[in-house]
């Protein structure tokens, strides 16, 4: 997470957990049944949202662009374009958006515009039940984790962790992208191979295996800031036999560390049946040798778990990324640092 991110979950979290949720809502209520939305296909009109910080205009433009390569048109929101502080806009005005889209006939789909902060800010303000009554594909990550760990425990849908509208569209997100959410392929997600100096193909990105096994279960998670500051409220799920993912931008070492001892403390860590840490991006410690490794850290905190658990899969704030479905049933293998589908995650 950004610093800047970080300084504001630090400030407004626990204010907005005292102000806007009643103590007796400390229990999450019972997950209602999951549902599928349906699958994009060209000709589709895509919903553009911004819940979290304010954006660049010509953004959407650049949005507009790239959608169009799948044979996408685009609706931008009523109040995508506006700014209020570092926020995109007033905390009722994002949120009106967000449940005007999923209102909206003619859109078929919502793609957040960008992460920063924010999404946390609004989940008491969505319509939770005009979700689970119009269901669509959102799709985003970073701060927009808050958006789909809220909708997917609320209203039983599932919400996709994947490119934002200003992410890079290359090939190997495109693909994955496509094959999900127009396909609607039960894949198998692995790194991309990168060709080394004697033409073998070896990961981009290596995995590491902090426990071997294979798992199955509903894949929950996003990025770890945002769902640690969600923690005590009522928009997180149900954690029973779930696959957690994870990913991080922009904390250090010890950062992690309190973070995933605020997972353990808070009873999710001894709940999941398998662990993904995805890439922490620009988290290398100031002062290495004061420090502990990443790799120390994960070990010290899943190992005694004794589930199927590995860091370095395509997850997070880099280029080339997964789309993953919140809430579909998948298997992995901590071996390979493969996850299986084992359903479509669209209708």
């Amino acid at each position: 997470m950004t610093i800047n991110r970080r300084f504001f979950l630090k400030t407004f979290g626990l204010a907005m957990l005292a102000s806007q949720v009643p103590a007796a809502a400390q229990d999450n209520p019972p997950p209602p049944a999951i549902l599928k939305p349906p699958r994009l296909k060209a000709g589709d009109t895509v919903g553009l949202i911004n819940p979290a910080s304010f954006l660049d205009p010509e953004d959407i433009d650049f949005v507009k662009k790239e959608l169009a390569k799948f044979g996408l048109k685009v609706k931008p929101a009523a109040h995508v374009r506006d700014r209020y502080g570092y926020l995109g806009g007033k905390d009722v005005d994002r949120a009106a958006d967000v449940n005007a889209m999923f209102a909206d006939t003619s859109v078929k789909a919502l793609i957040a515009m960008r992460g920063g902060w924010g999404g946390n800010r609004i989940l008491p303000l969505l319509d939770y039940e005009l979700i689970r009554r119009h269901p669509k594909i959102i799709i985003g990550y970073s701060d927009i984790t808050s958006l789909l760990l809220a909708i997917y425990a609320r209203s039983g849908l599932v919400t996709f962790h994947g490119p934002v509208g200003t992410s890079s569209w290359n090939p190997f997100s495109v693909n994955c992208f496509k094959r999900i959410l127009f396909n609607g392929e039960a894949m198998m997600l692995r790194n991309a191979p990168n060709t080394g100096s004697r033409g073998n193909p070896q990961p981009q990105v290596r995995v590491t295996t902090l426990s071997a096994g294979r798992a199955r279960g509903q894949l929950v998670g996003g990025n770890l800031s945002v769902l640690t500051a969600m923690v005590g409220s009522p928009y997180l799920p149900d954690w029973k036999q779930k696959i957690l993912f994870v990913e991080e931008i922009g904390e250090e070492v010890y950062r992690i560390d309190r973070m995933l001892t605020q997972l353990k403390l808070a009873g999710i860590l001894n709940q999941i049946s398998g662990f993904i840490f995805g890439q922490c991006t620009d988290c290398d410690p100031e002062e290495p040798d004061k420090s502990l490794t990443l790799g120390q850290v994960l070990s010290e905190h899943i190992k005694p778990l004794r589930i199927p658990a590995w860091y370095g899969s395509m997850i997070g704030h880099i280029p080339n990324k997964f789309t993953l479905p919140v809430g579909g049933e998948v298997e992995i293998d901590a071996g390979t640092g493969t996850i299986q589908l084992l359903e479509p995650a669209v209708g």
